[in-house]
């Protein structure tokens, strides 16, 4: 969801008029990152004794039923997964922009070619900045449209949280069919928009100053970087929503050229976020797999659908799952298990070309369990030492209309350190502890060493990509192995 800076950075909303065709900025607003859909890649292995099948099928890996459900379940993952392309590919104007490769190969980018970001078709071989940092910044805020005014929110306050839960859970996404719609709580805007050295002036709102009606936001919060061997003090770019009604007025550029000088003003000039779209350039390409927890759940709220030869009694056997983990010592993270847990953190995100460098305060912030927010267990050996790190943050949408369910919860993987405990055993223990806590979905992108675990426990391959962006950096393009960072 840290799409926003894909919007057109630096543009006037008086260039262009609400008739003319938009350009290949404004073509992104809004634009949502795509953990979204594809086929599920079933494994077959040859024919199996009834006796390994049945202790599999209670494992969440390898194969649980016969080429017939396999084959059903391809189906149904499909028909989850084109259901998540819809939630997260929204509405609007962003359709037309390039999801692929070969189509932004075919757009000109008359806009970035202005901007400080490698030109799509750009061979990049260095690692380093665009342009120098800039000297003379522009001290008072830009100019808004007549009726407009900007507000700095302070999100302490509880009355202004709410007006931007409601701005966010209105207007930020929803999918084709106005059946789900993401539904960031609360308590989660906190946790995202307060991390250690957060900034109230990078909580930019926009008012109508008539009414005092918030609608528009966008925020920013700090973050050092290594990108192969430098470090750089940056920026996230995240939660930028303008309401419905004023998607026309081409608020967005104007929201981007804010929130880029606030941030010019202390002293950062790079940038990083991602977005569903292709523009120029990305450093990194990723992609989202789906693993049901709840079939039936999803089944039932049309979420997805039973598939053609599966029966309902079949396809919750597929996707069943033990009702305890397995890997000796699992416990949730404690706050004195900072400092080990820091240290193992930041000599596994080393391995990655593209990672985020985290202090102890950070790590605090990020991972210390949060109910419905955020989840983190620790690997504790029996010389009282911590191996292994597992971690995933919840982020829900509300079912607009069904008698009975409310809420789809889903959760997101997160970060996580393996060095003594596999991957794919720490994955299929988080699968088994949000279960167990009653989540219906599991996410997760092929960053990292997540392709040692996805196929393995039946998380179903999205069709739709998540490309990170850097502004004001050029680097080489990443394959998602070498890429550490998530952005919520």
């Amino acid at each position: 969801m840290a799409e926003a800076a894909s919007e057109e950075v630096g543009a006037d909303p008086k260039d262009t008029t609400e008739k003319d065709k938009p350009d290949d900025a404004q073509q992104t607003e809004n634009a949502i990152p795509e953990k979204s859909s594809g086929s599920a890649t079933s494994k077959k292995k040859g024919k199996k004794k009834k006796k390994d099948r049945k202790s599999t099928e209670t494992d969440g890996g390898g194969d649980a039923q016969s080429r017939q459900d396999g084959a059903g379940a391809d189906d149904e993952m499909k028909k989850l997964q084109s259901m998540m392309t819809k939630l997260k590919a929204g509405t609007g104007p962003q359709r037309s922009a390039p999801r692929t490769h070969e189509e932004a190969h075919s757009k000109t980018y008359a806009f970035w070619k202005t901007q400080p970001v490698p030109q799509i078709d750009e061979e990049v071989q260095t690692n380093e900045p665009i342009e120098p940092d800039k000297t003379d910044i522009r001290p008072e805020p830009l100019s808004l449209p007549d009726r407009f005014v900007w507000d700095t929110l302070d999100i302490d306050k509880p009355d202004v949280l709410e007006e931007l839960y409601q701005l966010l859970t209105e207007n930020y996404v929803e999918d084709d069919d106005n059946m789900f719609r993401f539904d960031y709580s609360k308590d989660f805007l906190m946790w995202a928009l307060k991390p250690p050295g957060w900034r109230q002036d990078w909580h930019c709102g926009v008012r109508v100053s008539g009414n005092n009606k918030l609608i528009c936001f966008i925020s920013a919060i700090p973050v050092l970087m290594r990108i192969q061997d430098k470090e750089k003090k940056m920026v996230e770019i995240n939660f930028l929503c303008v309401h419905k009604k004023m998607r026309s007025k081409r608020v967005a550029p104007v929201l981007i050229r804010e929130i880029t000088r606030r941030v010019h003003m202390m002293g950062i000039f790079q940038a990083v976020y991602t977005a569903g779209v292709v523009l120029p350039k990305p450093v990194g390409t990723c992609r989202y797999w789906h693993r049901s927890l709840k079939p039936k759940k999803l089944i039932d709220v049309r979420f997805s659908q039973l598939s053609r030869n599966m029966t309902m009694q079949r396809t919750i056997k597929l996707y069943k799952l033990p009702s305890e983990s397995k890997t000796p010592g699992l416990r949730p993270i404690e706050p004195r298990d900072i400092p080990q847990a820091t240290a193992l953190l930041e000599g596994f995100l080393k391995k990655y070309t593209f990672a985020p460098i985290f202090s102890e305060e950070e790590v605090a912030h990020w991972l210390l369990p949060r109910e419905d927010v955020v989840y983190c267990f620790v690997v504790e050996n029996t010389e009282h030492q911590l191996t292994d790190l597992i971690s995933y943050y919840a982020l829900s949408s509300s079912i607009m209309h069904h008698p009975e369910h409310k809420t789809l919860r889903a959760v997101y993987a997160f970060y996580y350190v393996s060095t003594v405990t596999p991957v794919l055993d720490l994955y299929q223990d988080a699968l088994v502890l949000a279960n167990r806590d009653g989540f219906d979905v599991f996410n997760a992108l092929d960053l990292m060493d997540n392709k040692e675990f996805l196929e393995k426990l039946k998380f179903g391959r999205g069709d739709g990509n998540l490309q990170y962006y850097l502004y004001n950096w050029r680097c080489p393009t990443l394959p998602p192995e070498q890429v550490g960072l998530v952005l919520l």
